[in-house]
C-alpha cells in the first residue's frame, strides 16, 4: 500500500501538510505522521498536525522564513537521507503540496541518489485552498476557463527560479501567485506591461485556511499598495482575475473572536490537544510548547491477580494520574474490572473524561474542582481506605485533610513531571505570543527555565487555571494577568478570551 507507512523502516515520506487548516490533511498523510519515527517539519506545515505523532517521535524543525533561513535545502536533503539510512521511518512534512513549488522533487531526487526508498503523499495546495477559504473559486463558468499558478519569487531573482512568462500570465483567466508578497508590486507592474488591465480584480490572502486568515481585495493596479497598507507579511497567495469579484457573494469563512491571536499552550503533549482545540474553535492560532513531559512509574502500587484492590476509594486529581494508574494495572494483567466494588472520585472534567475512556464512571466529583474541596466533601466513612494516585510533585494537603476525617490514606506517586526544553522555533513563537496559558504550577516553572535569559514582553497575557498555579506564575514571571473563575479548561479558555478581548 502506498498511502501510508506500511513499508519497513528506512523509508522516507514526502507528505503534503495542506495549506494550514489541520483538518485538510489527507488520510494517508495523517497515517504517515502517526507512524513516523522522525518528522522534519517546516514553517508552513501547521504545528497542530504534530499532535498526531506517536509518543517518542523525534520532531525536528527545518523551516525557512523570509530572510530567516534556518537550514539550507541541501542540509534538509542530507538530514532526510541520514535518518532514513539509519533505518527510521522519516516524514518530511511540507506545507501545501510537495511538488507545487515545494522543492519536494529535489528531496525525492536526493533520496533516489542515496538509494533511499520514498513515497510521495500529495497535499492540498494553497493555490486552490486559500482562494476557496476567501470565497474565490479559481474557475467559474463564463468567467474563468483556465488557471495559471506561478511563483512570485522569480520577480525577486531567486537563484535557480524558472522565469515566469508574464505574457502568458497576463492572458490567463485566473492567475495565482505564490510566495510573492515581497515582490508583489514588481509582479503587478509586469502584468500590466504584458497587457493585463490594471482594473482587473485582485486579492491577497495571508495564511489562507487558518483561523487567523487575512484577505485584502483591490485591483491589479492597487493591490500592492493595499497589501502594504494592511501590513500583510508572508506567506501570501495572490489571485488575479474576474473570479475575485465573486468573493462578495461567496465569502463563507468567518474567523472567530480570537482570530489573529497567538495562544501558547504549555501542557504536556499528550494532554495539549483538548485545550488547543478549544482555542482553535475561537479562531486563535495555537502554539503547542509542551515544557512538561510525563513519565509513568511502575512501582508503588500493589496489584495481585485474583485479589480485590485494598482500597475503598480511588481518588484521581489529574488525567495523568488516571493514565498512569491504568498503565500499571495493565502491566499487572488487569483491567477496569479490578475496580469492581470500589468507589472512584475525580477532580475536574478532564480527569473524569480520562476515567470514562477506561470504562469507569466517577462515583463522586467535588462541587468545586480543587483538592481542598474534595478533602472536605468526599463521602468516605471513618476508617475508609483511600488511594491517592498523584504526581511525585503533589503535596500532602489532601492526604492530611482526609486523615483528619478518619480515613486511612495511601498517597502513591504514579508519575513524574519532567521538564522539556524548547527548540529555537518554539522559543521564538512563545516570545511572539499574545497569551500564554498555564494549567499547573510546574508548567510555569518549566517555561521560565526553558526560556533561559529571554524575557516575555509586557504585552503578553499570562493566564492561570487557578490560585496555586497563579502563585507559581507570579514567582516565575512577576505577574499574572488573568485567572480562570474555576479550575477547568473551559474557564481557562474564557479567561484568556476575555483578557485578549479587553486588550
Amino acid at each position: 500500500m502506498t498511502g501510508g507507512p506500511s513499508q519497513p523502516a528506512g523509508h522516507a515520506w514526502l507528505v503534503g501538510a495542506g495549506p494550514g487548516d489541520a483538518g485538510l490533511i489527507t488520510v494517508a498523510g495523517a497515517r504517515a505522521i502517526a507512524e513516523a519515527d522522525v518528522i522534519l517539519y517546516d514553517a508552513l506545515s501547521t504545528p497542530a498536525l504534530l499532535r498526531g505523532a506517536k509518543p517518542g517521535a523525534e520532531l525536528v524543525y527545518v523551516g525557512k522564513r523570509a530572510g530567516q533561513h534556518r537550514m539550507t535545502q541541501e542540509d534538509m536533503n542530507q538530514l532526510l537521507v541520514e535518518h532514513a539510512l539509519a533505518g527510521k521511518r522519516v516524514v518530511r512534512l511540507k506545507g501545501g503540496d510537495p511538488f507545487v513549488f515545494g522543492r519536494g522533487s529535489e528531496e525525492a531526487l536526493a533520496c533516489r541518489a542515496a538509494g533511499v526508498a520514498f513515497t510521495v503523499i500529495p497535499g492540498i495546495t494553497s493555490a486552490i485552498a486559500a482562494p476557496a477559504y476567501a470565497g474565490i473559486p479559481v474557475t467559474h463558468r463564463g468567467l474563468s476557463a483556465d488557471l495559471m499558478v506561478v511563483t512570485g519569487n522569480d520577480a525577486g531573482g531567486e537563484e535557480g527560479a524558472a522565469s515566469v512568462d508574464w505574457d502568458a500570465a497576463a492572458r490567463a483567466d485566473t492567475l495565482v501567485i505564490l510566495m510573492g508578497v515581497a515582490t508583489l508590486a514588481s509582479s503587478m507592474e509586469q502584468l500590466v506591461a504584458a497587457g493585463r488591465d490594471p482594473e482587473t480584480p485582485a486579492a491577497s490572502i495571508r495564511w489562507g485556511t487558518r483561523p487567523d486568515q487575512q484577505v485584502v481585495t483591490a485591483t491589479v493596479g492597487t493591490i500592492a499598495a493595499a497589501v502594504h497598507a494592511a501590513r500583510l507579511e508572508a506567506p501570501v497567495v495572490t489571485v488575479v482575475g474576474p473570479v475575485v469579484a465573486l468573493r462578495e457573494q461567496l465569502a463563507w469563512f468567518e474567523p472567530g473572536p480570537l482570530a489573529g491571536r497567538r495562544v501558547v499552550v504549555t501542557r504536556a503533549r499528550a494532554q495539549a490537544s483538548d485545550l488547543a482545540a478549544r482555542f482553535e474553535q475561537l479562531g486563535a492560532y495555537v502554539v503547542e510548547a509542551p515544557v512538561i513531559g510525563v513519565r509513568f512509574r511502575y512501582t508503588g502500587l500493589r496489584f495481585a491477580e485474583g485479589s480485590a484492590l485494598p482500597w475503598n476509594w480511588l481518588v484521581f486529581s489529574s488525567a495523568n494520574g488516571v493514565e498512569a494508574f491504568f498503565a500499571q494495572l495493565a502491566a499487572s494483567g488487569l483491567d477496569a474490572r479490578a475496580l469492581h466494588g470500589r468507589k472512584v472520585a475525580a477532580i475536574g472534567d478532564a480527569t473524569s473524561a480520562a476515567l470514562r475512556r477506561h470504562g469507569v464512571r466517577p462515583d463522586f466529583a467535588p462541587s468545586k474542582a480543587t483538592s481542598d474541596v474534595l478533602g472536605r466533601e468526599l463521602p468516605c466513612a471513618s476508617g475508609s481506605r483511600v488511594l491517592l494516585a498523584v504526581s511525585a510533585l503533589t503535596d500532602d494537603r489532601l492526604r492530611a485533610a482526609l486523615n483528619a476525617r478518619g480515613a486511612e490514606v495511601e498517597q502513591v506517586a504514579v508519575y513524574d513531571n519532567i521538564p522539556e526544553p524548547l527548540d529555537e522555533e518554539r522559543r521564538r513563537e512563545v516570545l511572539e505570543a499574545h497569551a500564554i496559558v498555564f494549567t499547573s504550577a510546574s508548567t510555569a516553572r518549566n517555561l521560565r527555565e526553558a526560556l533561559g535569559e529571554s524575557h516575555l514582553p509586557a504585552a503578553t497575557k499570562l493566564v492561570s487555571i487557578g490560585p496555586q498555579t497563579s502563585a507559581d506564575v507570579r514567582e516565575a514571571f512577576g505577574r499574572v494577568d488573568a485567572e480562570a473563575g474555576e479550575p477547568s479548561l473551559d474557564a481557562l479558555v474564557e479567561a484568556t478570551r476575555e483578557a485578549l478581548t479587553w486588550d
